[in-house]
């Protein structure tokens, strides 16, 4: 027997209808149509599906197991279309983020709370374990935007520039670098320096200061929280190096110095990857627009953020 999608909701409507005529307009066919393919089906089966001669046309009992059939398979052939549909249209997809950036998590929890409030049909998630592998993850379509700082020139992939931002020295008010107007290479040499669990070539401080100048801290103590990673700082424990949108009320608080790195200060810039086909997408547009707005409002407050729109070139 060979059943079609069309058959199940032919005995569907027919049930519903209790009637080949009024059946026929539910379908948008014609009667005449209609009764073709109820003869057509029940010759397939062998037997009759309806009961003739009953008025409203009624299931046979060879009808009603086609019927449960069309209840159970029915509803998610059409779950599926609707989902369909909602890709076509931007409304659904899927949005899995590698970050390259440990404390990147500090921005993008807000960012991704008002993403999830326009486009509750994608799913999100974070994938952390990607951090060292993330852009050919990203090629393999095993993630859809990797977060990073050091942009790449990769066939079909676009790096789109979110916001700068200035990493920052952190230490004690009590810390005898506190007296300085900035840190340099060399006032690394003789301290603690405390960092995220990543690799060096992952933090600012090593890749844009320390490596270049070939000076090594007194040691280095890895921390994965920066609420800890502060509180050690408070209490005189070491020094770290933390971008501006972490620190953004250590600037106020009377345990803690922040200064510039270098007389000029640095200044990075975080970009997201995404392969080019989706970079457009409605859902992917709007995480972008989010992704250079809402980091900015942490930087500098919500008030000057919302007077001053963020531009990067």
């Amino acid at each position: 027997m060979h059943l079609e999608f069309r058959h199940l909701r032919t005995i569907r409507a027919i049930h519903k209808a209790g009637g080949l005529a009024r059946a026929a307009d539910l379908m948008n066919i014609t009667q005449s149509a209609l009764s073709h393919q109820v003869k057509g089906l029940e010759d397939q089966a062998g037997m009759e599906l309806f009961v003739r001669r009953s008025k409203p046309l009624k299931l046979s009992a060879a009808g009603m197991k086609l019927l449960k059939l069309a209840e159970k398979v029915l509803p998610e052939i059409e779950a599926l279309e609707e989902e369909f549909r909602s890709l076509q249209s931007g409304k659904s997809g899927r949005l899995h983020i590698a970050i390259e950036c440990h404390a990147c998590f500090e921005w993008l929890f807000p960012v991704l709370e008002q993403f999830r409030k326009a486009w509750p049909e994608v799913d999100v998630d974070i994938r952390p374990g990607l951090a060292f592998d993330a852009l050919p993850a990203l090629g393999r379509e095993e993630v859809d935007v990797v977060i990073s700082s050091d942009p790449e020139t990769i066939p079909h992939m676009d790096f789109t520039p979110l916001f700068d931002y200035e990493p920052v020295f952190v230490a004690s008010s009590q810390h005898p670098l506190a007296q300085k107007p900035f840190v340099e290479a060399e006032d690394f040499r003789d301290e603690l320096l405390i960092t995220y669990p990543v690799d060096r070539a992952r933090l600012d401080v090593f890749s844009q200061l320390l490596t270049p100048a070939k000076v090594e801290p007194r040691g280095v103590r890895q921390v994965e929280l920066t609420a800890v990673i502060l509180l050690l700082v408070a209490s005189n424990r070491g020094v770290a190096v933390l971008p501006d949108w972490v620190v953004r009320e250590v600037r106020y608080h009377s345990d803690y110095v922040t200064r510039p790195i270098t007389k000029g200060g640095l200044t990075r810039r975080l970009y997201a990857a995404t392969r080019a086909e989706e970079t457009t997408k409605p859902f992917m547009a709007h995480l972008l627009r989010l992704a250079r707005t809402i980091p900015v409002q942490l930087q500098r407050g919500r008030a000057e953020a919302a007077e001053e729109a963020p531009t990067v070139g």
